[in-house]
């Protein structure tokens, strides 16, 4: 077969590395004294691996992060209080198995939307589906699509993926129709995916995030928690950081 044949042929079968490397494995093979399994394996991996790493960006790309976060960019000298060896057992990624969830609870500057958006991000990278969002932005969202009639088909985006990460919760006052469209999602969600959430409220003023409804706060509290871990942390805001030193 001809060389601009094979490539029609590998273009019509999408195997992208294949046709960008073939001839330079080729090569090397030859060199090598390569047997044809392993110019074979070679071609392979190299297609998987990039593919692999492409179905990898889709993923980041689908969760909507507003920035990227990693584990190793975290301060660790910061918070007066926070269990280091909880929080790295998390990134195991081991509550996943369980569909379990993730709360990190704490005052503002902290660090809890860093840790928690790590966290979703290492999930993305190890084949999960991830959605990134914020408690209001998930109320407006549905509001929105209930006044449209396509309450369902909103409500499946975020009911779908493996890990949805509710940023913000507590930080601004939600309606009884607000209330009650989060207590949709937190309760669809159970047992069929991980959700990790960031508040600046304990649990016991959780009444006062859902619109002082005890009952949906009790409901809310009953499914989130009942397969979940918390983190808390403690101390100053982090970025008043400079602020305090000078003072």
């Amino acid at each position: 077969m001809k060389d601009d044949q094979l490539v029609s042929h590998l273009i019509y079968l999408k195997l992208s590395y294949f046709r960008e490397y073939h001839q330079a494995l080729a090569k090397e093979a030859v060199e090598k004294n390569w047997t044809q399994l392993d110019f074979l394996s070679r071609l392979a991996e190299g297609e998987a691996l990039r593919r692999k790493d492409r179905a990898t960006q889709r993923r980041i790309q689908a969760a909507r992060f507003p920035v990227i976060k990693t584990l190793e960019q975290f301060n660790w000298a910061w918070p007066k209080k926070i269990n280091r060896a909880q929080v790295q057992n998390l990134f195991r990624l081991s509550f996943l198995k369980d569909k379990a969830n993730v709360i990190f609870m704490g005052g503002a500057g902290l660090g809890k939307s860093h840790l928690a958006a790590a966290l979703a991000y290492e999930g993305c990278l190890a084949g999960h589906t991830v959605l990134f969002t914020t408690a209001i932005d998930i109320v407006n969202t549905l509001v929105a699509a209930q006044s449209a009639h396509r309450l369902k088909a909103e409500l499946k985006k975020y009911i779908s993926p493996n890990i949805v990460l509710v940023d913000e919760l507590g930080y601004l006052p939600i309606d009884k129709t607000g209330a009650d469209l989060l207590f949709q999602v937190f309760s669809q969600r159970y047992e069929t995916g991980s959700t990790i959430v960031t508040t600046n409220q304990l649990y016991k003023h959780w009444a006062r995030v859902f619109n002082n409804d005890a009952t949906i706060t009790s409901a809310v509290l009953d499914r989130l928690l009942h397969h979940a871990e918390t983190v808390t942390i403690e101390g100053k805001s982090y970025r008043m950081k400079d602020q305090i030193e000078e003072a």
